[in-house]
């Protein structure tokens, strides 16, 4: 039959993949609250610019303690709702099942292994311009790659692994270009290249990727950004070529007008992924002795953002702040 899929996290990127693998005729479920009555009465509707389709009928359960156990769980939520579910992941898994972490930012994979082992761990970096329309309903901008890695102690890297492999088949079954990335950490970084400026000037400056690569006053500053991401990736050992960034600006200046996740959750006046996709690095670099100015200046003012959006600002200074405070000085 096949290995059997989970997906915790129903948006625009696990509704996606999920409905791809699904069409492709592997096993798949989907954890939806919101959309659990839309899903089990209407199914799946996909627009997407390779065509569009349907899944009918979809095998969806409304609550983690009702969903069978998978050999490969698909964490596609937002990092600001890890902390009420992972204590809970391992009950979601096989006994040799896999959590499959798919989220944005730095340091997630880890957090997970803490509930369900590393040896259970490997992450994905997407790149793929998806958005959620309505309930069950997804549209399919640009791109869809999968970047494969598996998590390894101490900053490894963790090789290509015949699990690897395996579960690229069914994606790569699914349609989906799926390379195996021989180091997490530096696919990590990667990705860190683009979510950083992209996802955080979206915010800030309230536009949409098409004028943040576009515009002649702005294209500097996102590649400003690109240079300090690789820097501090060079001082965790990764190294980022600049022909990278190069490529990267260019795919955003091709790919269609695109608001980010971080935009889109902002505009709803849900909480930002700004301490995974920001802080984490950040704090990763200053503990290098690395500085990321402009970094750190998105990061102060996409916290103040957020709490005012979501009217918190008189919440006391995070965690995150105090230590930034603390690698000041000595950076300087």
């Amino acid at each position: 039959m096949g290995r059997l899929y989970s997906v915790i996290g129903s948006g625009a990127l696990g509704g996606f993949y999920g409905c791809r693998l699904g069409r492709a005729g592997v096993p798949i479920q989907f954890l939806a609250r919101g959309d659990f009555q839309t899903l089990r009465d209407q199914g799946w509707q996909v627009d997407s610019k390779d065509g569009d389709f349907a899944l009918r009928p979809v095998d969806v359960y409304p609550t983690l303690e009702s969903l069978p156990p998978a050999d490969v769980v698909l964490l596609c939520l937002k990092s600001t709702s890890n902390a009420q579910v992972l204590p809970h992941l391992a009950q979601t898994l096989k006994p040799d099942g896999v959590v499959l972490v798919m989220e944005n930012g730095w340091g997630i994979e880890e957090q997970v292994a803490e509930h369900v082992g590393v040896e259970r761990v490997m992450g994905a970096c997407c790149f793929l311009c998806s958005n959620k329309i309505g309930p069950g309903h997804i549209q399919h901008l640009d791109y869809g790659t999968i970047a494969l890695g598996e998590l390894a102690i101490d900053g490894r890297a963790g090789g290509i692994t015949s699990r690897m492999q395996e579960i690229a088949s069914d994606f790569h079954r699914a349609g989906i270009e799926t390379p195996l990335a021989a180091d997490l950490r530096l696919a990590r970084w990667k990705k860190l290249v683009w979510n950083i400026p992209f996802n955080g000037l979206s915010v800030i400056l309230t536009e949409e990727t098409n004028h943040l690569v576009g515009d002649p006053r702005l294209g500097p500053l996102v590649r400003t950004i690109m240079e300090e991401v690789a820097r501090a990736a060079a001082a965790d050992g990764r190294v980022i070529e600049d022909s990278f960034i190069s490529t990267m600006i260019e795919h955003t200046r091709v790919m269609k007008p695109y608001r980010t996740s971080m935009r889109v959750d902002y505009d709803e006046r849900r909480p930002l992924e700004v301490e995974a996709i920001f802080g984490a690095p950040l704090r990763l670099a200053n503990e290098r002795k690395v500085a990321m100015p402009v970094v750190e200046s998105m990061y102060r003012q996409l916290l103040f953002l957020d709490l005012r959006r979501r009217g918190l600002l008189d919440r006391p200074t995070t965690d995150g702040v105090a230590k930034l405070a603390d690698y000041s000085a000595e950076i300087a």
